[in-house]
């Protein structure tokens, strides 16, 4: 089984170990979001793939410490906890910011001179050099809040209980910070193969803004488009899962 150092933990959830799985699965969470947001991943997955999910600093068991509101400082964290842990074949998987995150890690392996991943799965996310003028994280908290109910990803009781909101607001700002002013390094692309998955629905990601992950890749890309809006994951999850599963599980024999 991998050992994780004390640093490492505390930045991977690892909730189902599956010590023997040829392929490892890394998530990376939304705006907002936290490692246990894959915690039914984790589950399906094991024991033939081993999932780690990345938990983001000011959230749930690191509240205290201080939110990261950049992109580029987020993923240098991140692949710096990560080193040393690509020791099997090994894909991303992120969702909405976690997609340009995982992306941002990607590239960061890549100059380091590691192994390119088996894939990146790019979920809800227009590519990386596709941009809207968004500036929610300057706006008031009901304006965040109208957002989060559009998009469907936080539960409603949540947002309806002033203490609790109160408690993760600063994560959601700061996670909307640090995608709406992060901006794309031109010339950067990763060699692996790319997947972007959106929801047929989803307000915040065309499928031509999506179409254009294929720009950030020398590899093979594709698109798949699932029924559904902005989280379109939490309804899909078995497709999605079994999506994941078969891809992994051809591309690590096909390295055997």
């Amino acid at each position: 089984m991998t050992q994780l150092t004390s640093a490492q933990q505390t930045w991977i959830r690892r909730f189902h170990p599956a010590p023997g799985a040829a392929v490892r699965l890394v998530c990376f969470a939304h705006a907002g979001g936290s490692a246990s947001f894959f915690v039914p991943v984790s589950a399906r997955m094991a024991p033939a793939i081993d999932v780690f999910a990345l938990q983001y600093p000011g959230r749930q068991d690191r509240r205290a410490e201080p939110n990261i509101d950049s992109i580029a400082r987020l993923a240098d964290a991140a692949f710096d906890a990560l080193e040393g842990l690509l020791d099997r074949p090994t894909a991303f998987f992120g969702h909405s910011m976690g997609a340009v995150l995982a992306y941002e890690v990607a590239l960061r392996f890549e100059a380091a001179g590691g192994a390119p991943l088996l894939r990146l799965y790019a979920s809800g996310r227009r590519a990386p050099s596709r941009y809207r003028e968004e500036s929610l994280h300057q706006q008031g908290e009901q304006s965040i809040v109208a957002e989060l109910r559009q998009l469907d990803g936080t539960g409603g009781e949540l947002l309806d209980d002033p203490d609790t909101l109160a408690m993760i607001m600063p994560a959601i700002r700061n996670d909307y910070r640090a995608i709406e002013t992060y901006r794309h390094t031109p010339g950067q692309a990763l060699s692996c193969p790319v997947t972007a998955i959106i929801g047929d629905r989803d307000p915040r990601v065309s499928a031509a803004e999506a179409r254009a992950w294929a720009d950030h890749t020398a590899g093979p890309f594709d698109l798949r488009v699932f029924p559904g809006g902005h989280f379109y994951l939490v309804d899909q999850s078995s497709r999605l899962i079994q999506l994941i599963r078969e891809d992994l599980t051809a591309a690590a024999a096909s390295k055997a």
